[in-house]
């Protein structure tokens, strides 16, 4: 070993990591691309859709900063992690049994709510863990973080040939079951003491991490995450929906496509890290995913599903390159004692933020242009797309990234 290279992680702590990772991939696998025509065989037209959808994003408004300060100040992030994990699980077999009673659906709505509530700092808690028990998180955590695609992927392709739970309240069910192991498997975890020791009012709420946009480049970071996040809000919403309404008869499994990709760019990821900066990645994976939309654009304007296909192909290689690309970004810039909040801060930016504004614009635009039959699926993604083109010129013109020493290796360059 190089005297340059950091020594391994130990398997046993790669593998727990990946493990907790699979089935936290797993649970929203089952339900969420089916989660459309769910509703719609319980008779819950496209307002309901889009209120299921509102749902998560609004949670990630409301929890994951306080949970991150918590495990950062308080307690046991692992601990914290698996208490929220088997909580939220019980929350949503809750939901869907209900749905399943055909009870009211606010019923169904409001433990749906609550599952979201509890579950939404989840992903960030896991990345942040990692981060601490990684010795190279750049070569490591896309490894360990692959381990959430695979599971995505098992649940689909299990939802729609083995289980056969499209448009089933089982899948959801299922999702939450698989929640409730993987929130169990993460006490087996290492320990993760709390690194800070902050007891103020401010600090409990989580708003010291709104101190990271005072930095310019955080500043930009979290603002062009916030926009991009408003198209991909309605992936799978509606993705599904065109694939249905083009005659696929798989939507859940169709969808997985998309994590094909996301395994290649995980494996390529310590490669990508290594050889261009930050912002030529995060640039990159913008313009790919305005290319992806495009296609989709494509596919409305001509009735061929394989434009839409092609465009949910490159999913995972959009999602990976910016957002894996920004959780690194993060850990090298961030004091240890904030590594958690940061995370729940890209969590309330992506997941609540952007997907809030994405979810009720998206409601809108899908009413006017499909429905109402104002262009269609073509005009719908079109503007999605254009939304997503912005955010390229605010990357280039105010990103400015760290300026490497002239000893330095390339390789060191804008962390």
């Amino acid at each position: 070993m190089s005297a340059t290279s950091p020594p391994r992680t130990a398997l046993a702590v790669i593998g727990g990591l990946w493990t907790v990772f699979f089935f936290l991939g797993m649970s929203p696998g089952y339900y969420t691309p089916a989660l459309s025509n769910i509703l719609g065989t319980r008779g819950l037209g496209s307002d309901w859709v889009a209120y299921a959808f509102l749902v998560g994003p609004v949670a990630a408004l409301i929890s994951p900063l306080i949970v991150g300060s918590i495990a950062d100040n308080r307690f046991a992030a692992q601990k914290v992690f698996a208490v929220i994990g088997m909580a939220s699980a019980v929350l949503l077999a809750s939901a869907f049994a209900a749905l399943e009673r055909f009870e009211s659906p606010y019923v169904f709505l409001g433990l749906f709510a609550a599952a979201s509530v509890v579950a939404a700092p989840m992903w960030s808690m896991v990345a942040s863990i990692s981060m601490v028990h990684l010795r190279s998180g750049e070569r490591e955590f896309p490894v360990v973080r692959l381990g959430g695609t695979l599971g995505w992927m098992a649940a689909g392709v299990l939802t729609s040939f083995v289980f056969l739970f499209e448009g089933s309240i089982k899948a959801g069910y299922a999702a939450a079951i698989t929640r409730f192991i993987g929130a169990a498997f993460a006490f087996l975890l290492p320990n993760t003491p709390p690194v800070g020791n902050s007891r103020s009012l401010r600090t409990m709420l989580g708003l010291d991490a709104f101190r990271l946009l005072r930095e310019r480049d955080h500043l930009v970071f979290f603002s062009v995450t916030a926009l991009l996040s408003i198209p991909l809000a309605v992936f799978f919403m509606h993705t599904p929906m065109h694939l249905t309404a083009l005659g696929n008869t798989a939507p859940s499994a169709t969808m997985t496509i998309g994590q094909i990709s996301e395994i290649a760019a995980m494996l390529l990821m310590s490669v990508v890290m290594s050889r261009f900066r930050v912002k030529t990645v995060l640039m990159f994976a913008v313009a790919l995913s305005a290319l992806r939309y495009g296609l989709f654009a494509i596919s409305g304007s001509t009735g061929n599903a394989v434009w839409l296909v092609g465009g949910i192909a490159l999913h995972g290689l959009c999602y990976t390159l910016y957002f894996i690309t920004g959780q690194l970004f993060l850990d090298r810039r961030v004091d240890p004692s904030m590594r958690t909040q940061a995370q729940g801060l890209l969590t309330l930016v992506n997941n609540g933020i952007g997907s809030v504004v994405g979810t009720i614009f998206g409601k809108f635009l899908y009413d006017y242009a499909v429905l109402n039959g104002n262009g269609g699926w073509a005009t719908y993604w079109w503007v999605q797309t254009a939304l997503i083109a912005i955010c390229l010129p605010v990357l280039w013109f105010f990103y400015h990234g760290v300026v490497a020493k002239p000893a330095e290796p390339v390789a060191e360059l804008d962390k």
